[in-house]
């Protein structure tokens, strides 16, 4: 190529390039292809002021100091569970952080046999025989499965339903996912915090592609109804897809023997620290859509000395020479975090991750009791089963929350007359300082 590199050396264009590229999109500069907002539009100028390493340590620490200092009962879809120390020891060894994508597994053996220990669990919690290593979090696997049910339907319907109850954040990436493709989102309510069946059977018709379910529900109750669930999609030629988690999934049937198509979830409930935005989403399915998972698959194979050997067998977002075919614009994994879940569910074994998921629900359920004995608080709200959290009522919740705060205790607030309680083994040890701090408060 002739003339002045512009950009990087790995992707040069000359001017008479970029202006050829540029006609050809109809446009006159590059700045036609953006549309940024003046008040966010870069001016020339970050507006940071110069500081030493000293000055930048002292500002960050001001700012940290501003935090509460808070026990959090929060959940709706993040989870903090105890990470063993040797989980973050192993993890933080030079081969693995130094490691990118596995492109070359002559070189990284040991992660490509961990992300493939990575999928054959998420395998055998699911009950489907295909799992990719990763996702980007629960809310893309969501949306790439409503992707994927555009693509493989027997159906000719348009219509994605999700529970009306669906948390925002996986609603708003569903709606982002969606935009530009001939689907469009509906809801289903739920009925005492699980799905009204009535209510999905008259929604669910030829025009509907794709049914999702969660078990436990946003609110922590097991639904109870899941292969009921299953059956309607089933009955109208519906992808049936199951969010849940690689906890719950470790005490709660298999997903697959409801009929499920598809699983998707949060993984990052075992070996990560609670992030409120970092995840790890599961992506399990059946067989007959192995080529149209998301993400990356490792398989496994024999080299030339008939020595087991592991490799990526599948990268569909990524066609290197044929993109126009790709099936996922995921960009990349959660490589690491995946080899983190992995670490933490071997060490925990098949038992020990039974018996957390059974502290999730004996801990729910006596924190429960503890606060229906209150005078003014209803807990659980709904006649369910529990996992983990569950919906409290209250006469009036902003200002009961508020009440909380001062005490030192962060719960979510769903609307005037309803909170949300979350309790791991992390913040177990508190649950008599909640209940007391509920009483103060509730007794006004």
């Amino acid at each position: 190529m002739s003339g002045r590199s512009e950009g990087t050396p790995f992707a040069p264009h000359t001017a008479e390039t970029t202006a050829e590229m540029l006609a050809a999109v109809g446009v006159d500069e590059e700045a036609e292809l953006f549309d940024i907002p003046d008040a966010v539009a870069f001016d020339g100028e970050f507006g940071i002021p110069a500081r030493s390493e000293r000055e930048v340590i002292g500002d960050l620490r001001d700012t940290f100091a501003r935090n509460d200092d808070l026990t959090e009962f929060l959940g709706r879809g993040h989870y903090g569970h105890y990470v063993p120390a040797l989980v973050d020891d192993l993890s933080s060894r030079s081969e693995f952080l130094t490691s990118y994508t596995q492109y070359q597994p002559e070189i990284t053996q040991g992660f490509l046999q961990a992300l493939f220990e990575y999928q054959s669990m998420l395998v055998e919690l699911t009950g489907l025989p295909v799992a990719n290593c990763s996702m980007y979090d629960a809310a893309t696997a969501l949306a790439e499965a409503a992707l994927l049910a555009d693509r493989v339907r027997s159906t000719s319907g348009e219509t994605v339903l999700v529970p009306e109850d669906l948390r925002d954040g996986k609603r708003s990436t569903l709606d982002n996912y969606v935009d530009g493709s001939s689907l469009s989102v509906a809801t289903y309510p739920y009925d005492d915090g699980v799905v009204d069946l009535d209510a999905l059977r008259d929604r669910v018709d030829d025009d509907v592609c794709y049914v999702y379910a969660e078990n436990p529900t946003v609110t922590g109750a097991i639904e109870e109804n899941l292969a009921t669930v299953g059956d309607v999609a089933a009955d109208n030629d519906a992808l049936f897809c199951v969010g849940s988690d690689v906890v719950a999934l470790g005490l709660l049937r298999e997903p697959a023997s409801a009929g499920a198509d598809v699983v998707v979830g949060e993984a990052g409930a075992l070996g990560l620290p609670t992030a409120y935005g970092m995840g790890l989403g599961l992506f399990a399915c059946r067989e007959e859509y192995l080529r149209q998972v998301p993400g990356r698959l490792v398989g496994a194979g024999e080299d030339a000395a008939g020595m087991r050997a592991y490799t990526l067998t599948l990268q569909t977002r990524e066609q290197h020479i044929r993109k126009e075919r790709a099936t996922s614009n995921i960009c990349t994994n959660q490589a690491w975090v995946a080899l983190r879940t992995a670490m933490h569910v071997a060490m925990l074994g098949a038992s020990g991750l039974a018996d957390l998921a059974e502290d999730c629900v004996r801990n729910a359920r006596d924190l429960a009791a503890d606060l229906d004995d209150l005078d003014g608080v209803t807990a659980p709200l709904h006649d369910r089963h529990h996992f983990r959290e569950f919906a409290v009522g209250v006469d009036d919740a902003p200002a009961v929350a508020a009440g909380l705060r001062e005490r030192g205790y962060a719960v979510h607030v769903l609307d005037d007359g309803t909170l949300q309680v979350c309790v791991t083994d992390l913040n177990a040890g508190e649950r008599d300082g909640l209940v007391a701090a509920f009483a103060e408060v509730t007794d006004r």
